[in-house]
This record gives structure tokens, sequence and C-alpha cells, in this order.
């Protein structure tokens, strides 16, 4: 008889027990991990909670993305457990991915034993200050008896207000340790609500505007929440932009569409934003990258009329001082502004000119080499599923993605805010999991490839069967564009020596093809289809055509005539 069996009659469970039946009340069917000694007594909970399916990962940082990819997909909050010291730290850049992004998620750290504390143990880490500045909350379980309402307070927290990554210690010997369990209910998610007062001055500031435009940008969206708002830009003719990696907030095919506030920014959108005499900023924390580094909004009080609703109170005047500040819930919110009465439209003109200049900055371009991504993507756009997930990390390949792809709804792009190098790989994966029915493309770089690329073997493991295109151009694509606008010529630890991503997709167990002209593209995206595998595209770039815009030699040449001014 093992000791699990001989315990049962006493009706006691363990933490790791109590922590496992925490997950399945709180409606997690997927958890992310890399397995470690830390949480054996977890791990072992979790043999008898089948409704939990534990994804076994490669590396934790993969993981961790993987749960954040997960949790964007599903509106509830993602899990990945990883063991201590090595296992958390690695798993930290998917904290800061979801931070950034706002994404509810919950990691879970075997920590060392309680007697043990302060000794600097084995892969001993103090998670509240590590994590202190990069999560919503951490907190550490000394109690056995307090893991139900630890958790509890983790989903509450991940969900409330701006949503975002917690952290939780579990120690060792806690995970063992035999309490009485207590039953809770499921968390639920809370939204502020925006008042009658907050919807009429709303109304007001619309209908004596000229040149509105509406960005939209953030966490705490759904299809439902989209759908709403899009309703309203059409019925009063808004012109919509969306924030850094936010292009399925609103359908790019929709007449109100007008681009992103992003890498490589749109120069007529900028005049137009700068040009508006209301902005209606929603879910948009109007950051950095949306701002063109805080130039396009003068602050702290904006010459705009600015009307800013976020779900996080903190957000509101942080920055910019809005005209009228909203603290409300994006789903609640963008059912209010549906059932808002429509304001009188003088602005017509104004909102088609914002929709032919998008359509005109998204004709993709001719690039060096035998291999033209332009036509590439006006494929994909012919080809694609509306609701293929298209995902990417970071690095110059990404913005074919980011510019020239057309999303047409809500959770159709996993794409970090932060700029993280490897996270379409996993994201991939975890959407693929997550929505097995639906076509899953990741957009990466050779750079950005092989900063998560073992999770392949994740992808192979579960039948998770992605499509991986590799643009390979030997180089960090991204740093030497800077480096050769700025330090023309001077070519410095730029340079990548890659394997045949091909040969690397067949060494998995799965699918691999390359592309060496543009003709060779279509035949090997449906037999990647059509191989029932994983599959991995290598697409081979003239080194020349480092991004959509722009090429090296003509970089390099303009840094030198800049240099003899």
């Amino acid at each position: 008889m093992s000791p699990k069996d001989s315990n049962t009659k006493d009706n006691l469970k363990t933490g790791g027990e109590i922590l496992v039946e925490s997950l399945r009340i709180n409606g997690v069917d997927k958890v992310f991990c890399v397995p470690g000694e830390s949480y054996l007594a977890a791990l072992d909970a979790f043999h008898d909670v089948p409704e939990i399916q534990l994804i076994v990962c490669r590396q934790e940082s993969g993981a961790a993305m993987m749960a954040d990819a997960h949790a964007r997909l599903t509106g509830r909050p993602g899990v990945c457990f990883v063991t201590r010291g090595p296992g958390a730290t690695n798993a930290s850049g998917g904290i800061h991915i979801a931070m950034q992004d706002s994404t509810p998620l919950i990691l879970l750290i075997g920590q060392i034993a309680r007697e043990h504390s302060e000794r600097e143990a084995f892969q001993e880490v103090d998670y509240r200050r590590m994590f202190g500045q990069l999560a919503k909350w951490v907190g550490q379980i000394d109690d056995e008896s307090r893991v139900a309402e630890y958790i509890s307070h983790a989903f509450y927290r991940a969900q409330a207000g701006r949503p975002g990554p917690v952290v939780l210690a579990l120690p060792e010997d806690m995970l063992r340790a035999r309490t009485a369990p207590v039953a809770l209910a499921p968390a639920v998610e809370v939204q502020a609500h925006p008042g009658e007062a907050d919807m009429s001055r709303l109304r007001d500031l619309l209908e004596n505007a000229k040149r509105p435009l509406a960005i939209l940008g953030g966490g705490g969206w759904n299809d439902q929440a989209c759908k709403d708002f899009q309703a309203f830009a059409e019925a009063n003719e808004i012109p919509v932009c969306v924030t850094f990696r936010c292009q399925d907030r609103n359908d790019n095919t929709h007449s109100s569409h007008c681009g992103d506030l992003g890498v490589g920014q749109n120069p007529k959108l900028q005049a137009r934003v700068q040009g508006a005499d209301v902005l209606l900023v929603v879910g948009a924390r109007l950051g950095e990258m949306t701002t063109g580094g805080y130039t396009l909004i003068d602050i702290p009080k904006p010459k705009q009329t600015l009307i800013h609703v976020h779900q996080g109170a903190e957000e509101l005047g942080w920055v910019y001082q809005p005209a009228l500040a909203i603290n409300a819930g994006m789903k609640i919110f963008a059912a209010a502004l549906k059932e808002m009465t429509p304001v009188k439209v003088t602005w017509s003109d104004w909102a088609k000119s914002a929709r032919d200049e998008y359509l005109a900055w998204t004709e993709p371009p001719s690039i060096p080499g035998d291999v033209q991504m332009g036509e590439i993507m006006t494929w994909l756009n012919g080809n694609l599923d509306a609701d293929t997930i298209v995902c990417n990390g970071a690095g110059n390949f990404s913005s074919w993605a980011n510019r020239f792809y057309h999303y047409r709804g809500y959770g159709t792009l996993q794409g970090p805010t932060s700029g993280t190098m490897g996270f379409g790989l996993p994201a991939a994966v975890a959407s693929k999991l997550t929505y097995p029915d639906r076509t899953v493309v990741a957009f990466t770089g050779d750079g950005d490839f092989l900063m998560t690329g073992q999770e392949f073997a994740t992808a192979v493991q579960y039948g998770a069967n992605i499509i991986v295109l590799v643009g390979n151009n030997g180089m960090y694509g991204t740093i030497r564009m800077h480096q050769e606008r700025d330090y023309p010529g001077r070519v410095s630890g730029t340079g990548l020596v890659n394997p045949d991503f091909a040969a690397y997709a067949e060494a998995f167990g799965g699918f691999g093809a390359i592309v060496e002209k543009t003709s060779d593209f279509a035949p090997a995206f449906e037999a990647a289809k059509q191989s029932g595998k994983p599959a991995i595209i290598e697409i081979r770039i003239d080194p020349d055509a480092v991004s959509p815009m722009a090429t090296l030699s003509g970089l390099r040449q303009a840094g030198l005539e800049k240099a003899k001014r």
C-alpha cells in the first residue's frame, strides 16, 4: 500500500492535491510546465486529475509563453508550472511579456523547503524580490491550509482591473504536508462599468468633433467586445487604428480600419493622430511604441480632446491628462458604446481618406532577391481562412505579418508588445493545442526561431500541427539594420550560421521544406498542410532585403553620406 493510499481514510489532502483541485475548480484545462523535483507532490496530484492536461515543454521560457498565448485565446488565466532557481529565471521572460501585454497568467514555482529558507539553500531565490516589478502580485504559500485561498486570490488578481501575471512560490514540504481541504467557488472576472454620466459626456464630445480618431489596444478584449466596438465605429463612421501587435482588435478589411501605431508607423497615420481633434483611446496605455517615442501626443495635456478608457484606474492620468477618463472593462464598455445613439456625422471624408491611406500603405513592396515576400503575403491573404491564427516573435521578418497580413477577427494574432524574440513558436504550439481545427502559422526569423526552437519537439509530441515560416537571412537583421544606419560598414556581432531548418524539422519527426524562389512557396505551404505533421518552411531571403522598406546597401550608403556631412 502506498503512503497516499494509507492516508485517504482521514480525509486529509496534501498541499499539492489541494493546489491541483483548486486549479480544476477554476476551470483550468491545460498547464504548461517543465517538471522539477521541487514540486513532485503537485506532479503526483495531476496524475489523478485527468481534466487538466499537462503540456510538458522543453524550456521554461517556452512554457511561460505558451501559457500566455493560451490565456489570450481563452480569456482565462494561463497557468505555467516550473521548478525553483533556474526554472524560475528561465520563465521570467514570459512574465515580462504577460505584464506588458496585460495577459492574465499564473506562474507556479516549486520552492525550497521552509526550514531551509534564508540560508542560500540549493537554488534558493526570494521570488517576491525577483519578480517584484515584473508581476502584479508575488506571494509564497507557507501554510498548506491556505492553498485554496491563495489560488483563488491569484485568479482574481490576474483578471481584475488591468489583467496581468501573478507568481506563487510553493515550498516543496508545504506541497507534501497534509491538511483538511477547503471548498471554494471559482474566481470570476470583475470589470468596472462606465457610468451614465461618462457615456453622456463621451457622446457630447463626439457630437462636437470634426476629426475624431479611435485607438484600440491593450488586454481584456474578446471577440464580442471587438464586434461591439466595430458596430459603434461603423454607426458613427469613426476611423479606427490599433496599437502595436493589436491588429486583431479591429477587422483589417472593415471600412473603419486605418492602420496600426507600432514599429515603422505610417507617416500619414502619425499626421492623422496629430491632426485629430478628438482621440477616443480604448484599452491602450499610450506607451512609447504607440506614440512614436512620446512625440505624437503632447505631455501632460494633449492638444487633442483625449477620451481615455482603461480597465486599470492607475493607468488613467499617468502620463496624459484626459478630458474624460473612464475606468471600465473592455467588454462592458464596448457593449455600452454599441447601444449609444449615433452622433450626427460630419467627417465622412476624413474617415474615407484614413482608410485610403491605410490601403496604400499596405501595398506590398518588391525586395532584392528571388523571394518576394510581398507576393507571399498576398497569397496568404487570399488563401488563409479568416480564423487562422498568426503568431510572431520579434525581428524584421515579423514586420511582414504585422503590416501586410489582414487580421479579420479577435484572437487571430499572437505577438508580444514587449518585442520579445522567440515568442512565435511557443505561441503557435499553444494556439494549436487550444484550437486544433484552426490553421496556425508562425512568422519567425532565423535568430528568432532558435531562441525557442526546441519547442518544435513539443509540437511533435502533442500533435500540434503548426506551420512555421523561418525567414533565413543569416543575421540578426533588426540589429544589423540599426548598425548599418548608425555605424555604416562596421559589422559586429550580428552574423549567424544556421542549420538546414527543413532538416531540423525532419529530425524531430516533422515536415520540412525550403523556399528559394517565390514560386516555391505555395506548393510548400500546401504540402505542409497536407503532411499531417508540424512543419517548418525555410524561406531563404536575400540578406540585402533586411526589411520590407529598406536594404542593407541603401542604409549603409545613407549612413556613409551622413557621416561625410
